[in-house]
């Protein structure tokens, strides 16, 4: 049994927190045969077995042995795809045409019976804030282009917000959400049409974010770790990377419910993976591309749960 990682260029990942390196080390540690590859090791044809160059990797933790202190590859081989072979898909978003090559690339290898985490097609399915936006108790959203269909959206928001947030449909960590004034916030709206060049999300801003913002991890159906992010004074992202604050934490009942319903639909179709953001008790996106935090999540904890996650796929093989 091989796990092989298909990630970003390991100059690009942030060695100390990366979730997939912790997950490759972790196998490693445990004497799993594992791997990486990258996007330009990839390649699927229709011409007899399937062939991927892959590559060895050394690295070491720090004393916590959550946060990693190193990473690189080292030695690459050809080797021969099998249905014994896990692949994960840990490419991080945007969701654009290249992200979707690559989904129809792995669906293709799993169709000749190569097991990927998250399924290709699942991840293609679900759209990670449309999702949470459908869900029980969602914060009310709009996702458009026209101006004036989201001016009508806003005016008719009851209670009417203190402002409002304006962000993408496809990327991820906070990057292009816009905090704005409820007057005035049109121009800014058309304008982040043009550079997003599509859709924009428009929604209240919700003044519970001071107070955190839940990421809770769940890998087949079971929730594994979860923390609570603070963002700084003055600040509403509650991103980490820019400075939020993190402890653990416990889901509430009404909270947990609504986690366990989506993944419960999530795995019919070969999402095993989730990582949800949640604000008081409303999931406000469901993260399925390439789900992290696994690192803060776990030293939160106190717990490597890189750990769970191996025992999860070794029982799933067994």
């Amino acid at each position: 049994m091989r796990h092989l990682l298909l990630i970003d260029p390991v100059e690009k990942l942030n060695v100390k927190k990366d979730s997939s390196f912790m997950l490759a080390l972790t196998m490693q540690r445990r004497g799993i045969e594992c791997y990486v590859f990258f996007e330009k090791d990839f390649a699927v044809h229709n011409q007899g077995p399937q062939k991927l160059t892959v590559h060895s990797f050394t690295g070491e933790f720090k004393e916590d042995g959550i946060y990693m202190a190193s990473f690189k590859t080292t030695d690459s081989k050809v080797i021969e795809l099998s249905p014994t072979d896990t692949i994960h898909m840990r490419l991080d978003p945007p969701f654009d045409s290249r992200y979707l090559r690559n989904l129809w690339m792995l669906d293709d290898l799993a169709q000749r019976g190569i097991k990927i985490v998250n399924h290709p097609r699942g991840i293609m399915l679900f759209n990670e804030k449309l999702y949470a936006y459908r869900t029980k108790g969602a914060v009310a959203s709009f996702v458009g282009s026209n101006v004036k269909l989201a001016a009508q959206f806003v005016h008719n928001l009851n209670p009417v917000p203190g402002a409002l947030i304006l962000k993408p449909l496809d990327l991820y960590s906070g990057i292009g959400v816009e905090k704005l004034p409820v007057s005035g916030w049109e121009e800014r709206f058309e304008e982040k049409v043009n550079e997003l060049n599509g859709p924009v999300i428009v929604q209240p801003f919700i003044e519970a974010v001071s107070q955190g913002e839940v990421r809770s991890l769940y890998f087949k159906g079971v929730e594994i770790g979860t923390i609570l992010k603070t963002p700084k004074d003055g600040e509403f992202l509650s991103n980490i990377a820019q400075g939020a604050s993190f402890h653990a934490f416990e889901l509430s009942a009404l909270s947990r419910s609504r986690c366990e319903d989506i993944v419960k639909e999530l795995m019919t179709y070969g999402v095993d993976w989730v990582a949800f953001d949640i604000l008081g008790d409303a999931v406000t996106e469901v993260n399925i591309t390439c789900p992290g935090l696994l690192v803060e999540v776990s030293y939160a904890l106190k717990k490597n749960l890189a750990d769970v996650v191996i025992d999860s796929l070794i029982s799933q093989k067994s």
